[in-house]
């Protein structure tokens, strides 16, 4: 997963966990491609100040995953759920109980990951 994507999963996960001004600037910055100068100058702080929230507030988001997975399990259920939409979608007469044990598979994972 890029840095990007991930950086925004973290967020929509626990951004709310952020105080009001930390996910003010972090959105600004990372989710809407503001530069630190930008927000800087908007917010009334300076450049370095901006950029050491963002890290720090980076660095909360990780701390928060590392802590709970939900991002890791959200990802994981996500591909299996693609795979099983793949699997509906193009099979053949003969594989279908090949692939119904596939599903079978995927969905009990599924609801272990829950």
């Amino acid at each position: 997963m890029d840095k990007l994507a991930r950086q925004a999963l973290l967020f929509d996960f626990y951004g709310e966990l952020l105080t009001e001004h930390q996910r003010s600037i972090y959105e600004e910055v990372v989710l809407n491609d503001f530069s630190f100068s930008e927000v800087a100058q908007d917010q009334g702080i300076s450049r370095q100040g901006v950029h050491d929230l963002v890290k720090r507030s980076t660095r909360i988001l990780e701390d928060y995953e590392e802590k709970l997975h939900l991002v890791e399990k959200f990802v994981t259920i996500r591909e299996k759920v693609h795979e099983i939409h793949g699997l509906t979608q193009s099979y053949e007469d003969s594989d279908l109980n090949q692939i119904m044990t596939r599903i079978e598979e995927l969905s009990h994972s599924i609801l272990e990951e829950l």
